[in-house]
């Protein structure tokens, strides 16, 4: 999977600076996201291996189902893509050109896991103490982790925050050791 992710970070970076450029940040952010839909599509991908359909062909096919109302842009992106043989990697550039609109727009994602569920109030204490801290806007994702035994485990990025009591314990057994 590392592989596709190198593929599609010069196809996501492109993009992201048109978008950025042209200001249409939204409007790629749903196409890729559609195409990114079609990508782990089997049938699609089918579609896209086999040589009876020329690259025209696929290409077409691929604006129709986007509904047919796409920009010049979004065509050449698609027949650049088609021509390259990188149709399988559209899931990894979507999710690459997600994070950089989000870092664009001064938002940050963080996986908050908790030993046990977490309320609304909750969420939203936990993710305004962390938008004060990192100074952006944070968009949480909370699962639950009944393996922490109790606390919380914040994941931003390459930043990890364990105050779990899972990550106590293991704290407390590596200094005993040594």
């Amino acid at each position: 999977m590392a592989e596709l992710i190198t593929v599609a970070r010069p196809y996501a970076e492109a993009v992201f600076r048109l978008a950025k450029a042209s200001g249409t940040l939204g409007q790629w952010s749903e196409v890729l996201t559609n195409l990114s839909l079609l990508a782990q599509d089997q049938t699609a991908l089918d579609v896209v291996a086999n040589p009876k359909y020329s690259a025209s062909q696929v290409q077409q096919l691929l604006v129709d189902l986007l509904g047919g109302n796409v920009s010049e842009e979004v065509k050449n992106f698609i027949a650049v893509v088609l021509e390259n043989g990188r149709f399988a990697a559209l899931a990894g550039v979507s999710e690459l050109f997600e994070t950089l609109k989000a870092a664009e727009e001064g938002e940050v994602e963080a996986v908050i896991e908790s030993a046990f569920p977490l309320d609304d109030a909750q969420k939203n204490t936990l993710a305004s103490t962390l938008s004060a801290q990192l100074n952006r806007k944070v968009a949480a994702e909370v699962t639950v982790n009944p393996e922490l035994i109790g606390g919380v485990k914040v994941t931003v990025g390459d930043l990890v925050i364990d105050a779990s009591v899972q990550g106590k314990l293991a704290a407390l057994a590596t200094s005993l050791k040594s």
